[in-house]
């Protein structure tokens, strides 16, 4: 998803008496983190497949997982390490005007570095590169609980 930065921030407008309570904004330490594990992935499957195939230049496997993965990660950086969500009182403000009614979310999970809200109408979000994601999920959850929005 490419996107310019003003698109990467909630810009759906709050509604009369509506306050924001939390904003979570992507961890540069883990955006990186995260690219050099799936680097390190990338380039283990490059050389297995290689490796498998009879191939006799192996490390050409490493070569090209680490540039791929390099190359996606500067490439979306701008946009992910811009990216916000804004927590309210009675929404959850994401990028690209996403806007969920607190009653609306029916779990939230850690998924890697990043915390996946599911609706009840299905739709999943993803609040990316948190450093804290079992911080956020507490904090979602607990809100959730005070807003009367947690299924029993």
């Amino acid at each position: 998803m490419t996107a310019i930065h003003g698109e990467m921030t909630p810009t759906t407008p709050l509604m009369p008496g509506e306050r924001v309570e939390h904003s979570f904004a992507s961890d540069r330490a883990t955006y990186w983190r995260d690219h050099a594990w799936m680097a390190a992935l990338a380039m283990a499957v490059g050389m297995g497949l290689l490796a498998a195939a009879g191939n006799p230049h192996v490390w050409t496997g490493a070569v090209g997982g680490l540039t791929a993965i390099a190359v996606r990660a500067f490439y979306l950086a701008s946009d992910e390490l811009s990216a916000r969500w804004d927590l309210t009182d009675r929404r959850l403000l994401g990028p690209g005007g996403r806007a969920i009614a607190l009653s609306q979310i029916m779990r939230v999970r850690s998924l890697g570095s990043a915390v996946q809200v599911i609706t009840k109408t299905g739709d999943k979000h993803l609040i990316k590169y948190q450093a804290d994601r079992a911080g956020v999920t507490a904090l979602l959850d607990d809100t959730m609980g005070r807003s009367g929005a947690r299924e029993t």
